[in-house]
């Protein structure tokens, strides 16, 4: 994914900062959504898959750390960004131990800014693109028989053809054809590969 698929959101109850911030954004070529208060943007934050966020920390309705917070409980965690004024670097590191991934300080530079906003943008990229290499991954488990799907169980627990045979009540020449078969479906180049495409999906998909 191009980074400049990554819509960057902004929160702050101020709304000049968030109009600067949102100008300073749109000239560096990235795109921008605004947000006047941490309420109005957890209520969208579920829906939002190719997102970062900066915050502010102090805000009326919700610090920026309990934003951080709730997006974590609610499984909407963006990569985030806080903006501290002075004395507030306590509150910051705790932002940063609730999931923020940069802190920082006020007065800042745009160079400053935009530098981490870099990194935040190429994150959020690297997690939409793994979200659709899963879903792709999910597709081609779908295109698998019963059978090829108990095969595949076995080759998940580590089992070795034999065993997979003697569990299914098939000879291991059959093992052999069907493994052959998926890894076709999956795509798969070896076995380590294939391995490695369905681990963390197991309980999801009955592979375990």
């Amino acid at each position: 994914m191009n980074t400049i698929d990554i819509v960057v959101h902004i929160v702050d109850d101020e709304e000049a900062v968030r109009n600067s911030l949102a100008f300073l954004l749109a000239s560096s070529g990235y795109a921008a959504r605004t947000h006047a208060s941490a309420s109005a943007f957890l209520a969208e934050a579920p829906a939002i898959r190719n997102g970062c966020l900066i915050t502010d920390l102090r805000m009326p309705d919700m610090s920026g750390v309990d934003l951080l917070r709730r997006l974590r409980e609610a499984d909407a965690m963006l990569p985030a960004i806080v903006i501290t004024g002075h004395g507030d670097v306590q509150m910051a590191v705790e932002a940063m131990k609730n999931g923020a991934i940069d802190f920082i300080e006020k007065p800042f530079s745009d160079e400053v800014l935009i530098a981490s906003i870099d990194n935040a943008v190429a994150l959020a990229a690297r997690h939409v693109q793994t979200d659709a290499a899963l879903e792709a991954i999910r597709g081609r488990l779908a295109l698998l028989s019963e059978r090829e799907r108990q095969v595949l169980n076995g080759v998940v627990k580590g089992l070795p053809n034999k065993t997979i045979a003697f569990e299914l009540g098939i000879s291991p020449r059959t093992v052999e054809v069907y493994r052959a078969g998926l890894m076709g479906k999956m795509g798969a180049r070896s076995l380590a590969e294939l391995v490695r495409m369905v681990m963390g999906l197991e309980d999801e998909l009955g592979l375990s």
